[in-house]
C-alpha cells in the first residue's frame, strides 16, 4: 500500500508582495497528501504540530552584535513612522478569535496586523478570520514570545493592545543596552537574555546553538551580570537552600512523612553525620538546623545530570532539570534565579569544545555512568546575562518580550500586563515539590 506524499511549508518574515495572496490561497485549498484511498489517513494544509510550526525563523545573528544594533535602529525608524501615522487600532478586551471567526473585530485585527507588518495590506480587510490572518497571528505571536497557536486569546490580545508609542519607547530603551555591548565580547561567548528566557552560544560572530531556558521568578530574579563559565559538574548533588527548607520542605514533611525518602533527599547535621527524618521535629523550625542533600540522578535530582558553574556573587548557576515540561511553556519565569537549559548536553559540548578529552561521546558516557565528575572549562568562556526586551534583526523582524522585572521604566505596559492570561508559577505539581535552584540572596 502506498504511503502519502507529504509536503510541509514554513514562513519567515512577513510577506508584502501581492503574489503572496495567490500562493497562500492555493496552499490553503490544496491537500498536502495524496494517499491510497484505502489508507484511511491524509495530512492537510496548515497542519501544525509541536515539531514543525509556522514560526519566525531563528536568526543566526547574535543579539549582542553590531548587526542587531543597526537592525534595532532601523526598527526605531519604522516605529517612529507608525506612531506619526497614528499607531494601530486596539481590540476589545476578552475577545476570542480563531480560524473561521467572523465579524467587524476581525477587520480590526487585520488592520492591526497590517500596521505592524505581520500581514500584507493586499489581503484586504475582510471580516473573516481566514488562513492569511491565522498565519499573521502566528507570526505576531512568534515575535512576542507567545506560543504560536494562531488563536487570538487573552494573552495575544494583551500584546496586540500595547500601543505603538510604548513599543517605540521599548526599542529606544533597549538600544542603549545593546550599544553597551558593542565592544568585542570574545570569539566564543554565551548570552542569556532573561526576558526572552533564551540562551545562545556564539562563535566567530554567529549563533551556534539556541537553548530555551527557565529563568528567575519575579520575586527571585535572575541577575544581570558579566561572568565566565568555569566548571562543569556531571551528575551533581543538590543541596536544598534554606528558603526551600522553610517554605516547602517542612510543610511537605508535615503532610507526607515519607517525602524525603521518596525523593532521595538525605539529612546531615553540622558534623556531617546522616540522620533519619524521624529524628527531626517537623512541627517546628528544627529542620533549619540541618543540611538536606538530594542524591545524584537525572530522573529526580533538581539539577538533572549537569550543573554549569559560573563565577558570581549571587549563588546562581546554569543547569539541567528533570522537569522538561517548562520548556514547552511561553512563561518560563520559574526558578529561584538560576537558569535551566533545554538540550543541556549540546550546551556543555560547546563549552568543552576546546577542553582536551571532552568530546560529545565522552560527555554522554560520563552522564550515563552516573559518576560524580567535575571538569574545568579550558579556556573559561565569557557569559553575559542580559535584560533585553526589544530588538531588531537583520531580516527585518522586530522582537518584543514582556518587561517581566519592570526594568524598562515605561510603566504599566507591557510589564504589568505580562501576567494577564498567563499561568501563575507554583512550586508544586501533582503534590510534588518542583525542582528549584539555589537561593540567589
Amino acid at each position: 500500500m502506498s504511503k502519502p506524499t507529504t509536503f510541509r511549508f514554513s514562513f519567515g518574515p512577513a510577506p508584502r508582495a501581492p503574489l503572496w495572496g495567490v500562493v497562500a490561497a492555493l496552499l490553503a485549498a490544496m491537500p498536502v497528501a495524496f494517499a491510497d484511498p484505502y489508507d484511511g489517513q491524509a495530512e492537510w494544509a496548515q497542519r501544525y504540530d509541536a515539531a514543525e510550526r509556522l514560526t519566525v525563523s531563528r536568526s543566526t545573528t547574535p543579539i549582542l552584535s553590531a548587526q542587531t544594533v543597526a537592525a534595532t535602529e532601523e526598527a526605531i525608524r519604522q516605529y517612529q513612522e507608525i506612531v506619526a501615522n497614528g499607531g494601530w487600532p486596539s481590540l476589545p478586551a476578552g475577545v476570542q478569535l480563531r480560524l473561521g471567526s467572523n465579524g467587524t473585530v476581525v477587520s480590526t485585527l487585520r488592520k492591526r496586523l497590517v500596521v505592524s507588518g505581520d500581514i500584507a495590506a493586499e489581503t484586504g480587510y475582510s471580516p473573516v478570520f481566514d488562513s492569511y490572518v491565522e498565519a499573521a497571528v502566528r507570526r505576531f505571536q512568534a515575535r512576542h514570545g507567545i506560543n504560536e497557536t494562531g488563536v487570538v486569546n487573552q494573552q495575544t490580545v494583551t500584546a496586540l493592545n500595547v500601543s505603538a508609542e510604548t513599543r517605540l519607547r521599548q526599542l529606544e530603551t533597549n538600544l542603549v543596552r545593546l550599544r553597551s555591548f558593542s565592544r568585542d565580547l570574545g570569539n566564543r561567548y554565551v548570552t542569556a537574555n532573561i526576558p526572552a528566557a533564551l540562551v545562545e552560544t556564539v562563535e566567530n560572530g554567529a549563533v551556534v546553538t539556541h537553548h530555551i531556558a527557565g529563568v528567575g521568578k519575579i520575586d527571585r530574579q535572575s541577575p544581570v551580570m558579566q561572568t565566565k563559565a568555569i566548571d562543569i559538574n556531571f551528575n551533581p548533588f543538590w543541596t536544598v537552600p534554606a528558603s526551600v527548607i522553610r517554605k516547602d520542605l517542612i510543610p511537605k514533611m508535615q503532610e507526607e512523612p515519607t517525602y524525603l525518602a521518596d525523593h532521595h533527599i538525605r539529612v546531615y547535621n553540622k558534623e556531617n553525620q546522616e540522620l533519619q527524618p524521624e529524628q527531626i521535629n517537623w512541627r517546628s523550625l528544627d529542620a533549619m538546623n540541618y543540611r538536606f542533600r538530594q542524591d545524584t540522578g537525572g530522573d529526580f535530582n533538581s539539577l538533572g545530570v549537569v550543573r554549569i558553574d559560573i563565577a558570581n556573587p549571587y549563588g546562581v548557576y546554569m543547569h539541567d532539570t528533570p522537569a522538561k515540561g517548562v520548556f514547552g511553556d511561553d512563561f518560563r519565569f520559574v526558578s529561584s534565579g538560576c537558569i535551566r537549559l533545554q538540550n543541556v548536553r549540546d550546551y556543555v559540548a560547546w563549552l568543552l569544545k576546546e577542553t582536551p578529552g571532552w568530546d560529545r561521546d565522552r560527555i554522554d558516557e560520563v552522564i550515563r555512568s552516573g559518576e560524580r565528575i567535575d571538569v574545568k572549562i579550558v579556556p573559561q568562556v565569557p557569559v553575559y546575562w542580559v535584560y533585553v526586551t526589544a530588538w531588531g534583526a537583520p531580516d527585518g523582524v522586530t522582537q518584543f518580550r514582556d518587561d517581566i522585572y519592570q526594568k524598562d521604566g515605561i510603566g504599566g505596559a507591557p510589564g504589568q500586563l505580562a501576567l494577564q492570561g498567563r499561568p501563575v508559577a507554583q512550586n508544586t505539581a501533582g503534590g510534588k515539590l518542583l525542582p528549584r535552584d539555589d537561593d540567589p540572596r
